[in-house]
């Protein structure tokens, strides 16, 4: 009795069957892999949004006003956060509240930024007030 030499190997359907396996946990791992990246890129903003209010409130206690101008508190303009997902806006509140005694920033994702795709948390506001809001599907939840 003769015995063949043993295959070597593995067969085009072996090959097939590992790499559907494969494609159908990326189809399953990539969105919350995104989202939980979006998640933690917000951080981003609501971190520079609280240095911005901290240097606001340091430029109201030399001058009694708050200022419109990123320049006046140290950054350049326009005012990118660290990580550069999001651009920083300064302005003063619309109604009965002056830039003297009211502010409100601003943060929306810039344009390059895979933040752009973000449609839970799309901009977060802080007012002078201490009041924090955002934008989005999800606005409850981005701060």
């Amino acid at each position: 009795m003769t015995r063949g030499r043993a295959p070597n190997g593995f067969t085009l359907i072996e090959l097939m069957v590992v790499l559907v396996i494969v494609a159908g946990l990326l189809l399953v791992a990539l969105p919350g892999y995104r989202d939980a990246m979006q998640k933690g890129r917000r951080s981003d903003a609501r971190a520079t949004l609280q240095e911005v209010a901290a240097r606001q409130e340091k430029f109201m206690s030399g001058r009694s006003t708050y200022t419109t101008s990123v320049v006046n508190l140290g950054y350049e303009n326009p005012l990118v956060s660290p990580e550069a997902h999001y651009q920083i806006a300064v302005d003063a509140p619309t109604g009965d509240c002056p830039i003297d005694t009211c502010y409100s920033l601003t943060a929306t994702p810039r344009a390059d930024s895979p933040q752009s795709d973000d449609k839970n948390c799309t901009s977060f506001t802080l007012a002078s007030n201490g009041a924090k809001t955002a934008t989005g599907e999800r606005d409850d939840e981005c701060w």
